[in-house]
């Protein structure tokens, strides 16, 4: 593998599972199969001499089961504002085709695929807040995906949770969060108040880089 590349950004996922995601901690998903929408803000980034900054992405990931027992669906949407060098290091980029196995969630999500959906550019309405836990991607027909903060349900008050992973291969602190979202491209999926994650994302093809 000789492409080099580097992203930095904010990340928002919404996923089926209860708040605070079982997988985080190599547990069993809360539902016995995983689903999620995953939006991705660039703020710079390069593959290779092709220039990334300000572009953005969505990830569709489905799986039947656990995602370690595989055959799970792929599909990735890039911003339609993206040149074709652009749309191509962003689909290899997310597809871990560009990574050393096992370095970074692209690689080992992509590991369990047995479905990879044709990319797709549209036209991407994207917001990620992660000090707020605020996020908001809309693509017109396709994605509605929201990010709010966990409300205690005693106080009523917003509560701000965090897990630290030091030698995760997505982040090293995520905010905890509550997501609704509503997915209909080829990979479809209905989430309703589950778990939210935001994130920086700071990673090139050898894994996480810790700040």
């Amino acid at each position: 593998m000789n492409d080099q590349w580097m992203i930095r950004g904010a990340e928002f996922t919404n996923c089926n599972c209860a708040y605070g995601c079982p997988c985080q901690f190599n547990s069993p998903t809360t539902n016995g199969f995983c689903e999620a929408a995953v939006s991705v803000q660039i703020e710079e980034g390069h593959f290779n001499d092709t220039r990334l900054d300000g572009l953005c992405f969505v990830m569709l990931l489905q799986w039947p089961g656990e995602i370690a027992e595989g055959n799970g669906a792929f599909q990735v949407i890039i911003d339609e504002g993206a040149t074709p060098e652009q749309r191509e290091a962003i689909r290899k980029i997310s597809t871990g085709e560009s990574t050393e196995p096992g370095a970074t969630h692209f690689a080992v999500f992509n590991s369990t695929m047995s479905t990879i959906h044709d990319a797709l550019s549209a036209s991407i309405d994207m917001s990620i807040d992660i000090e707020a836990r605020q996020a908001r991607t809309t693509i017109e027909g396709v994605v509605n995906s929201v990010g709010t903060p966990i409300v205690n349900p005693f106080s009523g008050k917003s509560d701000r949770k965090r897990i630290h992973l030091p030698h995760g291969f997505e982040y090293t602190y995520a905010e905890m969060a509550s997501g609704t979202s509503s997915i209909t491209s080829d990979i479809q999926m209905e989430l309703s108040d589950s778990y939210g994650q935001f994130n920086i994302l700071h990673m090139n093809q050898n894994g996480v880089i810790r700040d």
